[in-house]
């Protein structure tokens, strides 16, 4: 299995199950009769999935009857497996009534899915993964594609990511991204997804803990530079004081561009990125000497952890390119 011992296993998805629905039924099972799907146990996994991988590769799908994500992946990855007509059989094993298989094969985190070929684990993906990435994961087994298509499968993978990150739906984000660390542990763009993902949980903490870790070279990277300063927004913002007295310090007195410049930064971690602008935005208009043109100092720091394709980022550098150039 890639990387058993990664780090970031369950770094992420482990700490935010208390917001899955964990509670009900187990996993669905598998369809009666079904020649490619089958339960195991510990005293069958030799037979079931060893001797058996030595004719065709075996998925083995490690589960548990609290686990949401576990009842999210099952009915997909049947579906996926019945629909290869043979190419792969699908064993489950309940890790709570047969700990011991898990156990010694490293698995940290469920769901997890490992690949045996020859009766040697070859391969594997944690998380409720999208059914487009167990198509993949499976035409692999069978010798499909090499490294350029890896690296495609990578990029897609993380581009799927990133657009649930954007809706909003972080542990289905975080969960991809986990997916991808396990075949590329220093990805940055995964570390990246995943150290967003815990900002948007409210885990800034864990995020730079996550990211003070990493390699020289791969911290280096635009992205996770980036982060780093979203969390330093984050951690000045919590010393700014509160956000209503300051509105009313500028109902007040309209002019306190101090008092505007720290309701901006406030705004702006709490998500309210245009109303951060437009604080940044009435200053330039008013005062561009105020503190060394500080305000659009300040806008373009927002920018950059924005990032440049971010709509909050298109309105405001309009409207400060009007300021700029009127």
């Amino acid at each position: 299995m890639s990387g058993p011992n990664n780090p970031y296993n369950g770094s992420f998805g482990g700490g935010l199950h208390g917001t899955v629905n964990l509670g009900g039924q187990s996993a669905a099972p598998a369809a009666a009769g079904s020649d490619v799907i089958k339960d195991t146990t510990t005293s069958a996994f030799g037979r079931d999935v060893i001797e058996e991988s030595k004719t065709q590769p075996v998925l083995v799908d490690f589960w548990a009857p609290w686990c949401g994500p576990c009842r999210q992946l099952a009915p997909v990855i049947e579906k996926v497996v019945k629909e290869a007509a043979g190419k792969v059989k699908l064993v489950k094993l309940n890790i709570d009534d047969h700990p011991a298989i898990p156990g010694q094969l490293g698995i940290q985190s469920i769901p997890a899915v490992v690949a045996f070929v020859g009766g040697q684990p070859v391969d594997g993906f944690m998380g409720a993964v999208p059914e487009s990435q167990i198509r993949q994961f499976i035409d692999k087994l069978g010798g499909a594609g090499g490294a350029g298509d890896e690296q495609a499968e990578i990029d897609a993978a993380l581009d799927e990511a990133q657009t649930l990150l954007d809706a909003g739906d972080i542990n289905s984000a975080g969960q991809l991204f986990g997916a991808v660390l396990q075949h590329a542990p220093e990805n940055p763009r995964a570390v990246a997804g995943i150290a967003r993902c815990m900002i948007e949980a409210g885990q800034h903490e864990r995020a730079r803990d996550l990211l003070s870790s990493l390699p020289e070279e791969t911290a280096k990277d635009a992205g996770i530079q980036a982060i780093l300063k979203q969390i330093a927004q984050i951690e000045e913002a919590r010393k700014l004081g509160d956000p209503a007295a300051l509105e009313h310090m500028l109902a007040l007195s309209p002019d306190d561009h101090e008092s505007r410049i720290k309701l901006a930064k406030i705004r702006n971690v709490e998500g309210r990125r245009d109303e951060a602008a437009d604080h940044l935005l009435l200053i330039m208009r008013k005062d561009r000497t105020y503190g060394d043109d500080l305000a659009r100092k300040e806008l373009v720091q927002f920018f950059e952890t924005w990032g440049p394709k971010d709509p909050a980022t298109i309105a405001a550098r309009r409207k400060m390119s009007s300021i700029l150039f009127s």
